[in-house]
């Protein structure tokens, strides 16, 4: 999993080994700068032959130096953040790319708020920790290391310092790191939950306003950040003792330095160590204890970035339930359909099917209409067609093959399935249109409106079919949206249309009317309408009563009628209340 992400550098390799180099160069010269001005202090101390000459040459050298470090490090900042934020994009890429071909089976594993902070937080993360890994974790490590090899070389026993210092200083920052890092694990189950949240509160916001419960939302909320701030406080606490342990050693080096480096020059007489020497040394022991924190600070991001990084991984890890086969089916010959002793449950530890002994056989260009009480299994029945679900046992045949053998964009291409709470994106309502066929002309977009009963309102909008949609389509009402789909899916002119209670936000007469268009529109394609209203479906060729799971009745409006006591007592109760009218 980590050599795939890594392959999401892909077209950014280029500023990410520039960005390598460019450090390298720039943690060279930051090392030698303080080995260069021990030098000139060396000759201010002797005064010896042309000294001015001799401190205008190192003044330069060390201004050159410092402008060559500065332009490392600009160009570096510009190459880090442009192979980061190209990384990101590819791995955001990745994500959202693997997400399309998830079944609803592997889309049920993952809630829907978890899934954006994946994509959104998780991925900043990330890319912080891949920036600072080819900044900061390979700047570090040479600096703590060239700093470490100069200023033995020039301190000798004052050197003894860094055997002090370096395994305190390195050891506390491990065990803070430690102590914070199932903290920042517990944040990211945290983000969640503040997500999902706000999620189903801006969905839901015509629920919770209808019934006055902003009180409880803001509370719920509240608590959910209150959680958050809890943990991000705990552990800012433990990561913030990283500044008093490093001025700690910062104190204890230079006071040591100073009064040994003092002692020593004073009792040899500058011959053993110099002013200069001294000078060169409080400013590697202090690259020594700062890199030594950064790398402090780069463990503790790594962590919280694996965390990140595994969260993300198990996204791209996770594997389609629902593939094409090889040698897959590219065409569908009809809109025939046959369920051949269909049982289906939503997982396989399920101890009770959904649907179960469904045997059925429907031909090509019949309306077929499917009634039921809540949870009999009726929207589980239309959704094994287009196989968003595969059978348990038995199968599914479409135009003659079992769907499983049809390439899944194919078979997809031919079903067309307009859905109670069936969505509308943000752009304009031709745009919206234009998904069911998107080389549609305005006159095909127009009679597909009328057909849907949609042209009407359509028109009465100032921008007419350039009206702005919302997202969501939370500027149109019910019915408006569901002819909206309707008309969408009629565009596709698929070989069979599945219309999952999709006319329920439509009175009686509009209903009548559509259907009498898809006669019209669409004679050959197949049609399953599942209402809950009689009289959307009571013109079917036959007319299929679940319940349990289990086909309890089929047949004709009248048929139904003689030998459905169900049947009859829906159609009955129906009628005494008016459903008809």
């Amino acid at each position: 999993m980590l050599k795939r992400i890594i392959g999401c550098i892909r077209e950014y390799k280029k500023p990410t080994i520039l960005t390598f180099i460019f450090i390298v160069g720039e943690a060279i010269i930051e090392t030698l700068i303080p080995f260069i001005t021990a030098q000139m202090i060396d000759r201010i101390q002797k005064a010896e032959g042309d000294m001015m000459s001799s401190i205008l040459r190192s003044g330069l050298l060390l201004v050159l130096m410092a402008m060559l470090s500065l332009a490392f490090g600009g160009v570096a900042a510009v190459t880090s953040a442009k192979a980061s934020a190209g990384f990101a994009k590819n791995l955001r890429s990745d994500v959202f790319d693997k997400i399309q071909t998830y079944s609803f089976e592997n889309i049920d594993k993952f809630s829907s708020a978890s899934l954006v902070t994946r994509m959104t937080h998780d991925i900043t993360e990330v890319q912080f920790a891949f920036m600072m890994a080819i900044r900061i974790a390979v700047r570090a490590p040479l600096m703590l290391i060239f700093s470490v090899v100069m200023g033995i070389v020039m301190g000798g026993r004052m050197a003894l310092t860094f055997l002090v210092v370096i395994p305190i200083l390195g050891g506390g920052f491990f065990l803070i790191s430690q102590k914070a890092m199932p903290v920042f694990r517990r944040i990211f189950r945290k983000y969640d939950a503040v997500n999902e949240s706000i999620e189903e509160n801006v969905r839901g916001m015509r629920v919770v306003k209808s019934f006055a419960r902003e009180g409880y939302e803001k509370a719920k909320f509240a608590d959910a950040s209150e959680g958050l701030r809890k943990n991000f406080t705990f552990a800012e606490r433990i990561v913030a003792l990283n500044t008093p342990l490093m001025q700690l050693c910062v104190y204890f080096n230079m006071v040591f330095i100073v009064f040994v480096g003092a002692k020593i020059a004073i009792s040899t007489g500058g011959t053993v160590v110099n002013v200069g020497e001294i000078s060169a040394m409080l400013t590697y022991g202090f690259q020594i204890l700062m890199q030594l924190m950064m790398l402090g600070m780069i463990y503790v991001t790594m962590s919280i970035s694996a965390e990140a990084l595994h969260r993300i991984g198990e996204v791209l890890g996770e594997q389609p339930r629902l593939t094409s086969p090889e040698n897959a089916a590219r065409e569908v010959k009809d809109g025939s359909i046959t369920f051949e002793n269909v049982s289906f449950r939503y997982a396989a530890t399920s101890k009770k099917d959904t649907l179960s002994g469904l045997d059925l056989r429907i031909e090509s260009g019949m309306t077929v209409g499917i009634l039921g009480g809540t949870g009999s299994g009726k929207s589980s029945f239309v959704q094994l067609i287009p196989r968003l679900y595969d059978v348990s046992e038995g199968r599914v045949t479409v135009g003659g093959l079992d769907v499983r053998e049809y390439d899944l964009e194919t078979l997809r291409n031919a079903v067309a399935m307009v859905l109670q709470k069936n969505l509308l994106f943000s752009g304009t309502i031709r745009e919206n249109l234009r998904w069911g066929n998107e080389n549609a002309t305005d006159e095909e977009l127009v009679e597909a409106c009328r057909l849907a009963q949609a042209d009407e309102f359509i028109r009465s909008f100032p921008e007419g079919y350039d009206t702005f949609i919302e997202q969501g389509g939370t500027n149109v009402s019910g019915g408006q949206k569901q002819r909206l789909c309707i008309a969408r899916a009629l565009l596709k002119k698929p070989k069979i249309l599945i219309l999952d209670d999709s006319t329920s936000a439509v009175d009686t007469r509009t209903d009548a009317l559509i259907r009498a268009g898809f006669r019209s529109y669409i004679p050959e394609t197949t049609k399953l309408i599942i209402a809950q209203r009689v009289t959307s479906v009571m013109d079917a060729d036959v007319i299929l009563l679940l319940d349990g799971g289990r086909i309890v009745a089929s047949g004709t409006h009248e048929q139904l009628l003689a030998s459905s006591e169900i049947y009859r007592e829906i159609y009955t109760e129906q009628t005494n209340r008016g459903d008809e009218q």
